[in-house]
């Protein structure tokens, strides 16, 4: 069965959350497409988009409806080809509404996971918990027919276990996509050895026409983004146990979160990125890990925090709810104290400022992040900064260099490991998924 044929019934579980509705939008994208090409316009397609709550369900359509007309309004000469033989379609504005309304008709939504038998292909984006995966996984084998292929959008899980306990027969891969799926290009591929052949080259297929960077990982928990971000994050917490004697506990996490944002020119700092992801996520993903690699992955701070419920993640708007820091106006303006209980609002006078003095100024070749980001000229000035700061003896430069061995240390026994198959693997993912200016494997510092 081609990808065509397979895109005739898709189904996402798990639609309407973070992750689900960015899958569920970039399927309802190019299966509209698919369907207007010419030899497909005798076909019926439709999308099943399953979760567990209507009023969730009845808030992805809409966000379906805003986002689709901006993917329409980028591929306005696709459209006029697909759209060719309507002479009633004239205006760009005329297509693009026509195109929404096309891919909103193959949406069928459903709190039953019993809508998705006869579907051709299932993509799973629900909590990262295994056994409710294999509950789910369970029951999807007992309504799909046996050609049906599964994806998992699991960022930690083996996909051999999986496959294993829900008896899928090989018939699943991890299709990790990274967050926001309709934005970052990666699509982390990873198979077990029981995944079969046809299960791999169909995810190659889709994962191209979604117009993604393809990195493959092995079946090794956590794989090669979240392998990095794990251990990565618990760097940073280590060093925060280390200072804060010298730097109080929130100095410190200031202290290890501007170093990682400004100091290691990365897009945001390592409190910051936790708290996007979600505490409570960060600690669910290390316990994963745990459960299936010898070494402990474990933090008391991470611990302490989800005790405390302060858990960081968004609000349903998109905007970031307080975690290790606090918030305003989408901005970093605190950060919390877990012995008082309540958030240190930054002082640029008073005590972050004096943190600011005492990490040391950052070399004249600095530039941020966001002025790199476009600049074909990048590598050689982050090449030229980092040799500057090198030499310095300041805080900042010295918990730039040990955050960076460390992981470069990260970096190259995920190779050693065998979760990824070289450098390049490991740099591209943290440099397509993570949006770092460049790899962990390197030779700056």
């Amino acid at each position: 069965m081609d990808l065509d044929r397979r895109l005739e019934n898709v189904t996402v579980i798990g639609a309407a959350g973070k992750m689900g509705s960015g899958i569920a939008l970039l399927l309802a994208n190019e299966m509209a497409a698919t369907r207007l090409r010419p030899e497909n316009k005798d076909r019926h397609f439709k999308l099943n988009l399953i979760d567990v709550s209507d009023e969730a369900l009845a808030g992805l359509m809409g966000y379906l409806k805003t986002q689709l007309c901006k993917l329409a309004e980028k591929q306005t000469v696709l459209l006029r080809s697909l759209y060719q033989d309507r002479a009633d379609l004239v205006e760009n504005g005329e297509i693009i509404d026509e195109f929404i309304s096309e891919a909103l008709l193959l949406c069928r939504c459903s709190t039953d996971v019993g809508m998705a038998a006869g579907s051709h292909m299932v993509f799973e984006a629900i909590v990262e918990k295994i056994d409710i995966k294999v509950q789910i996984f369970s029951r999807l084998k007992e309504i799909c027919d046996d050609n049906c292929f599964f994806f998992t959008n699991t960022s930690s899980i083996p996909i051999k276990e999986v496959d294993e306990q829900a008896g899928l027969g090989g018939r699943i891969i991890g299709f990790h996509f990274y967050n926001p799926p309709a934005v970052q290009k990666l699509a982390e591929l990873i198979s077990s050895d029981a995944t079969l052949p046809e299960v791999k080259e169909i995810s190659v297929d889709i994962a191209k026409r979604l117009r993604k960077k393809i990195i493959p990982a092995n079946d090794i928990a956590g794989f090669i983004g979240n392998g990095h971000f794990m251990r990565d994050g618990i760097h940073a917490m280590d060093e925060v146990r280390r200072l804060e004697g010298e730097l109080t506990m929130p100095g410190a996490i200031y202290a290890l979160n501007r170093v990682s944002q400004d100091f290691m020119v990365r897009p945001m700092g390592i409190f910051q990125l936790i708290d996007y992801v979600g505490i409570d996520v960060f600690q669910c993903i290390l316990r994963v890990m745990n459960e299936y690699l010898e070494e402990t992955l474990q933090d008391d701070l991470i611990d302490a925090m989800v005790e405390r419920k302060v858990l960081g993640g968004q609000n349903a708007d998109g905007s970031q709810k307080d975690g290790f820091l606090k918030y305003e106006k989408g901005r970093p303006s605190g950060i919390y104290d877990l012995e008082t209980g309540e958030y240190k609002m930054l002082d640029p006078d008073g005590w972050s400022g004096e943190l600011d003095a005492r990490l040391g100024a950052l070399p004249e070749s600095h530039s941020p992040w966001k002025a790199l980001l476009m600049d074909p000229g990048k590598q050689d000035k982050l090449a030229g900064y980092f040799t500057a700061l090198k030499p310095l003896d300041t805080l900042g430069a010295d918990l730039t260099k040990r955050y960076h061995q460390r992981s470069y240390e990260i970096g190259k026994a995920l190779v050693a490991d065998g979760v990824a198959a070289n450098d390049d693997d490991v740099n591209g993912v943290l440099t397509s998924g993570f949006f770092h200016l460049y790899g962990p494997i390197n030779d700056y510092l």
